[in-house]
């Protein structure tokens, strides 16, 4: 986390009312510092601003038929930092689909409905409860 206690979060839908409203949700739930892009591309330029999550949609071809989907998305986020966490979000309630995403490192699938937010919220807050038992047993190890 790169703001004191702030978890810098990335929201990447091409769809602007989704990705408004998860923008909404997770401001009026929690303390993030926020940035959304409507193309896997503005998220990749982007990266340099070293996101600790990034919720990315799977398709991303609603504005421009021709844009980065989500698979080629994550697969350059990777690129840049396998360790940046990315969940994968998608009206596609398909297993391969999820498959899929799994086998390209994402880290989770959440199909979008009227419970992936709070799926999406429950999912951050165990990523960085692991990361912050990884920094302690870290400590602890280093001094044993």
């Amino acid at each position: 986390m790169k703001s004191g206690n702030k978890i810098k979060l990335f929201l990447v839908d091409d769809d602007a009312v989704y990705l408004k409203l998860l923008e909404i949700e997770f401001l009026q739930h929690a303390d993030f510092i926020i940035e959304t892009y409507p193309t896997g591309e503005l998220c990749v330029e982007n990266l340099a601003h070293l996101p600790d999550v990034i919720i990315l949609d799977y398709l991303l071809d609603g504005v421009d038929k021709n844009a980065m989907n989500g698979i080629e998305t994550l697969d350059k986020i990777k690129a840049f930092n396998s360790d940046i966490p990315v969940l994968m979000l998608s009206s596609q309630d398909s297993i391969d689909v999820a498959i899929s995403c799994m086998h390209h490192r994402a880290y989770d699938y959440v199909v979008k409905s009227e419970t992936a937010f709070m799926r999406l919220q429950k999912i951050i807050t165990a990523i960085f409860s692991y990361k912050k038992m990884e920094k302690e047993l870290s400590w602890y190890m280093e001094r044993v």
